[in-house]
């Protein structure tokens, strides 16, 4: 594995050195990596193709789902449903237990929302997902005219399933991550190049905004996929890979990729496998600090 070491942390981190697996490749374009501990198998997109992939050791690549609605991100709620972000259908659904798909946000004031992007699930059960346009592009998604004159991004309350707009000021907000104890909010801007920092109130608000970081470097690539491994490290791809951030905002270094990354997710018993979906492939490679379990 090649790694950009920009801070000593990185080695406690990531490590000094290991090595990128390629696990599978022919794909269009992979995006949405999730994995699911109690099957242990990994979900993915391959969005221009329009149908969800799941990966394990055992059966290497078979269906999840297909079609897809051209999906994107995806996370786990708190029953173990799958939550997923359609971006040629414009909205967020669950699939059911029993295979059953519900729509929980295709419109917010009398508006399609753009393209639901990527999406995470609070402890309290609420959904936060991202809305920029991509969705609305050819390959992608489905090419047609945007019904918002804005890219926001929302939240669907677990309760009343009321979606509130919680911030409209970005050009193409994409991931978003909690803090470990979900009194913060990241969420980055692919256009902006930059991720910002948001404080999170009691009733599932966010209030500031500040730009917190900015992956740079070498390397194509740009923020999109962001997660928090199990000590409170920012993983955020960027130019060149995955860009790794310590809690105090620092960059620790990068975990070089050979194919521009869209996503990620920590997988196996020990949630020290991290799963990497990059455009064609998907890559596997081990880190010393674990991620969380969402599923």
């Amino acid at each position: 594995m090649s790694v950009d070491i920009r801070d000593d942390r990185f080695r406690s981190v990531v490590g000094s050195e290991g090595q990128l697996e390629q696990i599978a490749t022919g794909f269009r374009f992979t995006e949405g990596a999730m994995w699911n501990a109690k099957t242990g198998e990994l979900i993915f997109s391959d969005m221009p193709g329009d149908i969800v992939r799941k990966w394990s050791a055992a059966d290497g690549v078979t269906t999840f789902r297909q079609p897809s609605g051209k999906a994107n991100g995806h996370y786990f709620d708190l029953e173990g449903r799958l939550i997923s972000c359609e971006h040629a259908n414009s909205r967020v659904i669950r699939e059911e237990h029993d295979g059953a798909i519900t729509a929980l946000a295709t419109h917010y004031a009398g508006r399609e929302l753009n393209s639901p992007n990527d999406v995470i699930v609070k402890s309290d059960g609420a959904i936060y997902f991202s809305d920029p346009t991509y969705g609305r592009m050819d390959v992608f998604g489905l090419l047609r005219e945007q019904d918002m004159d804005y890219q926001g991004v929302y939240r669907i309350d677990q309760a009343s399933g009321e979606i509130s707009l919680l911030a409209d000021d970005f050009d193409q907000p994409n991931g978003l991550t909690f803090t470990l104890d979900e009194k913060q909010l990241f969420i980055n801007d692919t256009d902006r190049g930059h991720i910002r920092v948001f404080d999170v109130s009691e009733n599932g608000s966010i209030s500031g905004g500040d730009v917190w970081a900015v992956p740079e470097g070498p390397g194509d690539g740009g923020c999109d996929g962001m997660k928090i491994d199990g000590a409170g490290n920012l993983y955020c791809t960027g130019p060149g890979g995955i860009h790794v951030f310590a809690p105090d905002a620092t960059c620790l270094g990068v975990i070089r990729v050979p194919e521009v990354v869209a996503n990620f997710t920590w997988g196996d018993t020990d949630l020290k496998s991290l799963y990497i979906t990059a455009s064609t492939s998907l890559y596997r490679t081990r880190v010393i600090v674990p991620g969380r379990s969402i599923s």
